[in-house]
């Protein structure tokens, strides 16, 4: 999310801790219901809103800009917040930057683990880790999850050292994108429910169909830009093999097959990767027909993750923007409105059977 800062926001008693206020010159942000804030705010000489930032327990300690129409003593329900670019498997960004303030972080992991005498292959485990996660995290190229740092800080026996470096990565303009936030949350969840109606959902789709779609994207992409999109979501996708207890569940609609995205040939490799990954023991693959009379997925795309607590979480987006959905209330109707369709979808056996059926028709 954009913003500057502000300064540091004075100290008040109860409800969430209040980090630092932002202003922004782009709007203010929707609320919807979720976990009370209690906190004296600032208005914002831009907007005329106050703003505060809550840190939300439970799921992930996810922290967002929230924009308070009220001045003073506020008493704010928040759950849903909208944000900025960061589509999951459309066109947008996929990956955080390697910016100075990861690269700092991962430094300091690396000079801690290897103080304490560890390779990341004795480290990994440590922290419930896989030794690649360990490596990006390591290089900067991964957003380290509120649960990370506090398992590094105990194997490595210096909590204090890590949550310092990790404090400015959340205060640093870019870095808390919607994308990063739902990625670490992919990474701990285990249940991913995902339908998807505009594209193949990011998880499932081969190389072939990953660059068609970044080729065909607007404004247009360089050469370089699109390798280090393909190698972003590649990487992603280690996630299936890294997470053999994780309940993956995919809805599609067949719409997105029939579309022929860079033509049959990228078509055949995508069909075939579908059949392929839908034989793993922890993941389903269920297609909507064309033809489909009753439809509960009118309002749009899903997606779903539980965590290792059994709390779960909603992540939405549009054209130029995306939301964390954080309410139980609002979570409920998005898992009531998925399990109506897994029941109207194809059966996973149907689907293998349709996917061969299209594949010999190409």
């Amino acid at each position: 999310m954009r913003g500057e800062v502000a300064g540091e926001a004075g100290a008040a008693s109860g409800g969430a801790e209040l980090l630092e206020e932002h202003t922004y010159g782009d709007g203010s942000l929707g609320l919807r219901c979720g976990h009370a804030v209690q906190r004296r705010g600032r208005e914002s000489a831009s907007t005329g809103t106050t703003l505060v930032q809550p840190r939300l327990g439970g799921f992930t300690e996810w922290t967002g800009w929230v924009t308070v129409r009220n001045p003073g003593w506020v008493d704010v329900p928040v759950a849903y917040v909208g944000g900025g670019p960061g589509v999951l498997d459309g066109v947008a960004s996929s990956e955080p930057e390697v910016s100075d303030g990861l690269k700092s972080f991962g430094a300091v992991l690396k000079a801690l683990r290897e103080e304490a005498g560890l390779t990341q292959e004795e480290f990994g485990p440590l922290v419930r880790y896989s030794v690649h996660a360990v490596a990006k995290l390591e290089q900067g190229k991964r957003f380290p999850s509120v649960r990370f740092i506090e398992r590094a800080g105990a194997v490595l026996e210096a909590p204090r050292v890590l949550k310092a470096a990790a404090r400015h990565l959340t205060r640093r303009q870019g870095l808390a994108s919607w994308f990063v936030q739902w990625a670490g949350i992919e990474e701990e969840a285990i249940s991913l429910y995902t339908y998807e109606c505009r594209a193949i959902p990011g998880l499932l789709q081969p190389e072939a169909y990953i660059r068609a779609i970044f080729e065909r994207r607007l404004p247009p992409l360089t050469e370089e830009q699109i390798e280090q999109q393909v190698v972003a979501r590649l990487e992603r996708q280690r996630l299936l093999a890294e997470r053999p207890n994780t309940a993956f569940s995919f809805i599609i609609e067949q719409a997105l097959l029939e579309r022929c995205t860079g033509g049959v040939e990228v078509t055949g490799c995508l069909i075939d990767h579908l059949l392929e990954q839908g034989r793993r023991r922890n993941l389903d693959i269920q297609v909507i027909p064309l033809r489909q009379e009753d439809h509960a997925g009118a309002d749009g795309l899903m997606y779903l993750a539980e965590s290792p607590e059994n709390q779960w979480i909603g992540y939405s987006e549009g054209q130029l923007s995306s939301n964390l959905i954080l309410s139980p209330k609002e979570v409920s109707i998005l898992l009531q409105r998925y399990g109506k369709l897994r029941s109207q979808a194809l059966s996973p056996e149907a689907t293998v059977s349709l996917l061969e059926q299209m594949q010999g028709a190409l």
